[in-house]
Formats: structure tokens, C-alpha cells, sequence
């Protein structure tokens, strides 16, 4: 799977997750935030989300602690 990790409108980082099939600039498209604040790959490596690589087409990589912020956004009802 692919993601884009933006800036919400209250500045808390949200991630968008999505087939590696949809180009992350098409998504980009999609998403209304104006600030990507990192964009690559994610998967499920050991029950562990693991985040790698980069978006050539949004001149963004994936941040060490983007595997956390998905994984706490994942375990949150809420979000």
C-alpha cells in the first residue's frame, strides 16, 4: 500500500492510505489538506507497521515517526 501523510486543518498529521495501483500525485489530487508532510509505502512486517521510500511525484519520503502516527491512528475508534 501506498500513503500520503497531511497536515489537518488544526495542523495534527492524518494519514491517507491506498492501493499501490493509484499514483500518490493522483491521490494528491483527491485531498482537500494543503500540506503533505511526508508520502512512500506502508506495510504489515511482524504485526509492526513499517513505513519506506518516497513520493518522486510529490518530492516527499517517509519520516521515522509516520509508522507511529498510523499505528495510533489504527488503534483510535475516533479517528
Amino acid at each position: 500500500m501506498k500513503y500520503i501523510m497531511f497536515e489537518d486543518f488544526t495542523g495534527h498529521p492524518v494519514p491517507v492510505i491506498f492501493p499501490k495501483r493509484i499514483a500518490h500525485d493522483e491521490m494528491r489530487e483527491q485531498i482537500l489538506y494543503s500540506k503533505v508532510l511526508s508520502a512512500g509505502y506502508v506495510q504489515l512486517s511482524g504485526g509492526q507497521v513499517v513505513c519506506h521510500g518516497e513520493s518522486r511525484e510529490l518530492s516527499a519520503k517517509a519520516r521515522p515517526e509516520d509508522a507511529e502516527i498510523i499505528t495510533e491512528k489504527l488503534s483510535r475508534a475516533d479517528t
